[in-house]
């Protein structure tokens, strides 16, 4: 039987204290963390008005969708707050290859007393309602429409779910959280970056409470996440080095706004990145092996042209070694 501390958070939290944002809010979290709550990352960055878009969901249970470019840590953000609340996480990707039966159950043969009976076996989405968890549905856009309009249930007021395979109604548990993350916000692949998303039903769009757009960060912000990921790189070289690609990223994204290019560097990008260089021990290289090689041949040439205008040399001239920390 579990604790009552654990089925409902009870412990006051002030957002400036455990998030560092500018705010007076204070909000519930679970007394202790459980198997399912992520790990803190102590460096993690928040984004103010994300953060607090994500914290009332947690606090006053809004269906919250966080929408934006690939690579800007959505998924991220949700998990970080719940890892900073005690609060049970779980992520499920909506691919393609999530079928409606994965996802509210199907009957299955099990052995009772040594006779096969057929059981009907609770898939993802009732045994989740039924416990104090956020389920993120992540690349929400995704989805399969049989799998959408399950969920559309759960976007009503009350959230209650009829399983017609069960014939019984599930109430969700009041500790029940529901999350998505999704790049398109319901337009399908028009960009063409994202093969495989479907255009939304606008109905249900209208039945999430929040929807906050988390994209790319200022350059600022952008250099302290690189530099509390790869803390080596924290000293005087490393900084200009990380301020230089960080302005590569920033061109790319002003020439894919503009038309110019089919791909964009996100901060995901940016990072591997800085982590690549650390195992080529070379700039130009890792460069070549984490975005270059993946833009079209006819849009190389603007994409060197970007690097040349921030470090000053050719992608092809051997570049100083940055990855060793000054002492």
């Amino acid at each position: 039987m579990m604790k009552e501390a654990e089925l409902i958070p009870t412990q006051p939290v002030s957002v400036r204290e455990r998030f560092g944002i500018d705010s007076n809010l204070t909000v519930m979290a679970f007394e202790h963390a459980g198997e399912y709550v992520p790990k803190v990352d102590p460096n993690y960055c928040f984004d103010p008005e994300v953060t607090l878009a994500i914290l009332a969901g947690f606090t006053s249970n809004r269906r919250t969708l966080i929408q934006g470019t690939h690579g800007t840590g959505k998924s991220s953000h949700i998990e970080q707050i719940a890892a900073r609340l005690n609060w049970p996480c779980l992520r499920i990707n909506l691919d393609g290859h999530l079928s409606r039966l994965d996802f509210i159950g199907k009957d299955s043969i099990v052995i009772k007393d040594g006779m096969q009976v057929t059981e009907f076996k609770e898939g993802i989405l009732p045994q989740s309602i039924q416990q104090p968890i956020a389920l993120v549905l992540d690349e929400y856009d995704a989805g399969r429409p049989d799998v959408m309009f399950v969920i559309q249930q759960l976007l009503e007021q009350d959230g209650k779910y009829t399983s017609l395979e069960q014939n019984r109604v599930i109430t969700p548990h009041p500790s029940f959280r529901l999350f998505a993350t999704c790049n398109t916000l319901g337009l399908g692949n028009f960009s063409g970056l994202y093969s495989g998303t479907q255009v939304l039903n606008h109905s249900q769009l209208d039945r999430w409470n929040i929807i906050a757009t988390l994209n790319y960060l200022d350059p600022q912000h952008e250099t302290k996440i690189v530099l509390s990921k790869l803390p080596e790189l924290n000293n005087e070289s490393g900084r200009q080095l990380v301020e230089k690609m960080i302005a590569t990223a920033g061109l790319t994204r002003n020439g894919f706004r503009a038309g110019d290019l089919s791909t964009v560097m996100s901060p995901r990008t940016v990072l591997t990145w800085a982590e690549n260089i650390q195992i080529f021990d070379d700039v130009a290289t890792a460069f070549r092996l984490s975005f270059l090689n993946r833009c079209e041949d006819e849009e190389k040439e603007l994409v060197s042209e970007y690097y040349f205008r921030c470090f000053g040399e050719d992608l092809e001239t051997p570049t100083q070694n940055y990855s060793h920390s000054e002492s």
